[in-house]
């Protein structure tokens, strides 16, 4: 605070300072005096401290900055004063035009008064923006820089440049081919539905730029099943269909009736009871009493005598150094014989070589029918629906009509079956959506029955 005074009647007692305030009076800066309060204590500092004078001097220094771009003691007189010596009259008069050519002066365009009340009108300038004038690892940057030169003038080139002489070199002299209009006749026709054109851009250069397009795998394009979209139903499915035509499709239907029927024939059988099963009197007679007559069980009078301890532990004999030298000899033995009886088997299969070959070929042939069959099974199931959830795909059943049911024309022919379901079956049969079935209501909350006030009051 003292700095600023001190600062404040330096600048005040200098002959060239006006202030532009007339409230500011350099005269009291002087004739004031300071009250002798005790400051020892900070909070003391502000209480009892006069900073109205620094502040004035202050807001007219930011005044004069504002409004003249610099102290008014620090200007030239030329930028001040000027000489007034009233309106000049113009001397020379133009000459009178004709009415016909004369045209009517507009007006100079002035700004409009809030565009002038948004100018920017202090004289101040903005303050340097020194993060502007900043370059991050500006040092380093400038040793990666010095090092380059250094290693130019010894004639080094940089992998990076080297990378850039190895690349194609790009012919300029090439011009593209210009855009023909719209309205040409002798255009080319376009086809929008076409293959499009394999781009012959840099390879290299698609890379970099990420507009290189990933290669499709070859397992996307097969199709999940060879089945056609649409199947084409037999020919005694016609509306005036054969007579032997209509009877295949009959004994086919037939066919699958019968399997249906088989199907539940088995599953009543399995869970059909036994009769032998099934408890009688005596079964049950026989269940209750059992445990309660107690038989003895005659004993053996060849049974010795002596009672043997339960769960004794019957300790082997302790064998002799004869008797494990016998057992040594003896599987040394059993091993020389099957050493001799391989020997000799090997040498009995050069004598059996034929045999050997025919088995081979045996093996082979055997091989290759295992190889096809399986191929055609893969072939077969390509054709099947394939199990993709927890249910298993149900047929439709086919649409047939009996012999006293056909029609004879068009007119008098019944409509069967649904298109949106026979849709639906056959991408479930493509393997396209998973089989599903219709989701079952739950209700929530149970029902509750209240009788009206107008039937209660009837019954």
């Amino acid at each position: 605070m003292a700095a600023a005074r001190r600062l404040k009647r330096v600048v005040a007692a200098q002959p060239g300072f006006l202030p532009v305030k007339s409230s500011t009076n350099p005269e009291d800066l002087f004739s004031s005096r300071r009250k002798r309060v005790n400051k020892n204590k900070k909070k003391n500092w502000n209480k009892h401290s006069d900073v109205q004078d620094v502040e004035e001097f202050l807001d007219d220094v930011r005044l004069q900055q504002r409004t003249t771009g610099g102290l008014l003691s620090e200007k030239s007189d030329d930028s001040l004063f000027f000489l007034d010596v009233g309106h000049q009259k113009k001397t020379t008069q133009k000459a009178e035009e004709p009415e016909e050519g004369k045209k009517r002066k507009r007006k100079a365009s002035r700004p409009l008064r809030i565009d002038l009340i948004l100018q920017h009108d202090s004289l101040v300038p903005p303050p340097k923006d020194v993060l502007a004038h900043q370059q991050p690892n500006a040092k380093k940057l400038r040793r990666i820089a010095q090092k380059a030169e250094q290693l130019a003038a010894k004639g080094v080139v940089s992998r990076s440049q080297k990378r850039l002489l190895n690349r194609r070199p790009v012919d300029k002299t090439a011009k593209k081919a210009a855009t023909e209009a719209n309205n040409n006749p002798d255009r080319g026709y376009y086809d929008l539905w076409g293959q499009q054109s394999k781009d012959a851009a840099d390879p290299w250069y698609l890379q970099q730029t990420g507009k290189k397009l990933v290669k499709r795998p070859e397992k996307l394009n097969e199709k999940p099943s060879v089945l056609p979209a649409v199947e084409v139903i037999a020919p005694g499915g016609s509306y005036n269909p054969d007579f032997f035509s209509h009877q295949a499709l009959l004994l086919e239907a037939h066919e699958v009736e019968v399997k249906k029927q088989k199907e539940e024939q088995k599953i009543e059988k399995q869970l059909a009871v036994n009769e032998e099963d099934i408890a009688t009197e005596e079964t049950v007679f026989q269940e209750q009493v059992e445990g309660l007559v107690e038989e003895e069980e005659e004993k053996d009078p060849n049974e010795e005598g002596d009672d043997v301890p339960v769960g004794a532990i019957s300790l082997a004999a302790k064998k002799t150094e004869r008797q494990r030298k016998k057992e040594r000899a003896d599987k040394i033995k059993e091993q020389r014989r099957q050493a001799n009886r391989q020997q000799t088997d090997r040498r009995q299969q050069l004598f059996q070589l034929r045999s050997i070959k025919a088995s081979i070929k045996q093996v082979e042939q055997k091989t290759k029918e295992r190889q096809k069959q399986r191929k055609a099974n893969q072939e077969a199931q390509k054709a099947q629906p394939r199990r993709l959830g927890k249910l298993k795909f149900q047929a439709q059943d086919l649409e047939v009509q009996l012999s006293d049911e056909l029609a004879g024309s068009l007119r008098q022919l019944k409509p069967e079956g649904s298109v949106l379901k026979d849709r639906f079956k056959s991408l479930q049969k493509r393997n396209l959506i998973e089989p599903r079935e219709r989701a079952k209501f739950k209700r929530k909350h149970k029902l509750k029955y209240v009788e009206k006030r107008a039937f209660r009051e009837i019954t």
